[in-house]
């Protein structure tokens, strides 16, 4: 911490930190993965420039650049013995003031990874998962900033998250403050009918998910048109597919919403060619995408006694 390599039980903050009061943190994620040319950070860059610009809005320097953060995220994986992993960077106000104004507090970064499966479960990916439409509404623009990926804002998923599981679901689907579908409470949303891709846009208070971009890309590469554009809630329940995308739950097909099955109830046909094709890219099994893997060492050149998953954070504070 503070510019070096840390111990995993030794990562810790002070309990009046500024961030845990009052949520004042930004963080993004990534995922490394055991690819064909070698264990591989999935977009590694433009995840870090999305946390600056996540800091940048909440106010917050942060004391490193793109390239400095790209490199401690690739030494920290290499530290630890990984080969594949999630990786979370964090940029939070620290201990040093109370009080809403936050100005004075240090600003601290963080970065740590551990092995972690597919967030909505590997079954999911295969047979797709039940979600609702939750409650809550997503955070209005109007309120906060839904395109940073801020710690606080998070509450808003929380809540929608366990009210999804204790009703018997899988996952909830949040509509933005007019009504439309906006995303999930980590992933964003697509529906398919008469196979066109239909996504919800910025103007829906959507994370302009990295993942997202992805798919949408590759979806463009096999040729099928991808529109972005409000969507009514009863859209998903008339579409022929509808799937889910992120770092975490990577991409993931919905069989079910509010009991009304989807489609035939299984993952449709465009669903599991783009799940197949993500995955050839993300595994490096497709070469015009290989420009998304930051390489973190050679295929032959992996540690001979690798560390324990989770032994060391990197962590270093912009005031350090």
């Amino acid at each position: 911490m503070n510019g070096r390599f840390v111990p995993w039980e030794d990562a810790k903050v002070h309990v009046l930190t500024h961030g845990l009061h009052y949520g004042t943190g930004v963080f993004d994620s990534m995922r490394c993965y055991e690819t064909a040319i070698g264990p591989a950070i999935f977009r590694n860059v433009e995840h870090l420039e999305r946390l600056l610009r996540s800091a940048e809005l909440y106010y917050m320097p942060v004391g490193f650049t793109v390239e400095q953060l790209r490199a401690a995220a690739r030494e920290l994986v290499v530290r630890n013995g990984l080969r594949s992993c999630y990786i979370r960077p964090i940029v939070n106000r620290g201990y040093g003031t109370m009080g809403l104004n936050p100005l004075e507090a240090p600003v601290d970064v963080t970065l740590a990874c551990w092995e972690w499966g597919a967030y909505l479960g590997e079954e999911g990916k295969h047979t797709g998962i039940r979600a609702k439409v939750s409650s809550w509404r997503r955070i209005s623009p109007q309120s906060l900033i839904p395109h940073a990926k801020a710690s606080g804002q998070y509450l808003n998923n929380v809540l929608a998250k366990i009210e999804s599981l204790k009703a018997g679901y899988e996952e909830a689907i949040l509509l933005d403050d007019a009504g439309h579908v906006c995303e999930g409470t980590g992933e964003n949303i697509y529906v398919v009918r008469d196979g066109e891709i239909v996504t919800p846009g910025q103007h829906n208070s959507i994370l302009d998910g990295i993942t997202r971009r992805s798919v949408i890309q590759i979806a463009r590469d096999l040729g099928y048109s991808v529109v972005e554009r409000s969507i009514a809630r009863a859209e998903l329940y008339l579409a022929d597919e509808v799937f889910m995308s992120g770092t975490a739950a990577e991409l993931v097909p919905v069989r079910e919403i509010d009991d009304h099955v989807i489609g035939s109830g299984k993952p449709g046909e465009i669903t599991n060619v783009l799940l197949a094709a993500f995955e050839d890219a993300i595994y490096g099994r497709t070469p015009r995408y290989h420009e998304w893997l930051d390489v973190v060492e050679p295929a032959d050149s992996a540690p001979s006694e690798p560390a324990a998953p989770g032994t060391a954070t990197a962590d270093a504070s912009a005031t350090g």
